[in-house]
């Protein structure tokens, strides 16, 4: 566990790294192309922008793009409230603010920057459709998302990954627009600039499900395992999983970008088909299942 978590802090330094690179590599190509300085100059505020959205407000982006109400309090489900209050003491871990998703798909997810600073979000259906063991399994592991610092590379990637696509669109964009006066650009280099960034618009969205595939599906092996642990029950979280699987409906305000926070691929029975099952953010269900029931 504890190299997970120095292994996640690596990865989210990393992929900032990597992202803030990207940027101003696309900003300076853009000035040479443009001979204009204020392309630079607007890929640095770019980077800096995105990069401290993704890491303080990336877990906000989230919630409202999941469509999450709340924090509640305990008044407003104490039976939620109280399972998760419990099972944090038992964790070691603070208390984290709990969203409700108004939707009928059960699903779940947790993020945040740190296990101070942490969210999970359920939907009503999870809580409607879950029996107790059920329902304290899918808490106990999203705790352990938090607890593993998992969080913190997932919320990042919410931001990192949704920009990559809008770069993609907004280079090809400026493509068209044409050089401005006193620019070094020349029919040779236009047609290059053209094809750069049709290849870069094509891949961006490869780029980014390929991104999400790195750190997502071994991570939720991890949290199934310590959520096993933390319950003492593994059976628990393994009907949970076989019960969200087996809703077939999506959740409305599921995306691409949000989709590897979630317990389970939220793209319901169309995440099972074709390209989408070979691109999918989890592993397939039915291979957690049999894990969790090895460790009975």
């Amino acid at each position: 566990m504890y190299n997970q978590i120095d292994s996640n802090k690596r990865k989210t330094f990393v992929l900032i790294l990597i992202f803030v690179a990207f940027v101003l590599a696309i900003g300076y190509f853009l000035y040479y192309y443009y001979n204009s300085l204020e392309f630079l100059i607007i890929a640095v505020i770019i980077s800096l922008i995105m990069t401290l959205t993704s890491y303080y407000s990336g877990d906000k982006v989230a919630l409202l793009t999941a469509g999450a109400k709340g924090p509640i309090k305990k008044s407003d489900n104490p039976y939620v409230y109280r399972m998760v209050e419990n099972l944090c003491i038992t964790a070691g871990l603070p208390m984290p603010k709990i969203y409700i998703i108004p939707e009928k798909a059960p699903n779940a997810f947790a993020t945040g920057r740190d296990p101070k600073h942490a969210s999970i979000a359920l939907t009503q259906g999870l809580i409607d459709q879950l029996e107790n063991e059920e329902l304290e399994g899918v808490i106990a592991h999203e705790l352990s998302h938090i607890k593993n610092y998992d969080i913190r590379l997932m919320t990042v990637v919410v931001v990192l990954v949704g920009i990559v696509a809008l770069l993609g669109n907004w280079f090809l964009r400026f493509r068209f627009t044409g050089g401005r006066r006193g620019s070094r650009s020349g029919g040779q280099f236009q047609g290059i600039i053209l094809i750069v960034g049709l290849i870069f618009v094509m891949l961006s969205p490869l780029i980014a499900e390929l991104i999400q595939l790195a750190i997502s599906r071994k991570r939720e092996f991890l949290a199934d395992a310590s959520g096993a642990l933390l319950t003492r029950y593994p059976e628990g979280l393994a009907r949970a999983l076989e019960k969200i699987s087996a809703y077939k409906a999506p959740l409305q305000h599921a995306n691409n970008a949000t989709a590897h926070l979630y317990i389970a691929n939220p793209f319901g029975e169309r995440a099972k088909k074709g390209l989408a099952k070979l691109f999918s953010t989890h592993p397939p269900i039915e291979e957690r299942i049999r894990a969790l029931r090895e460790m009975a």
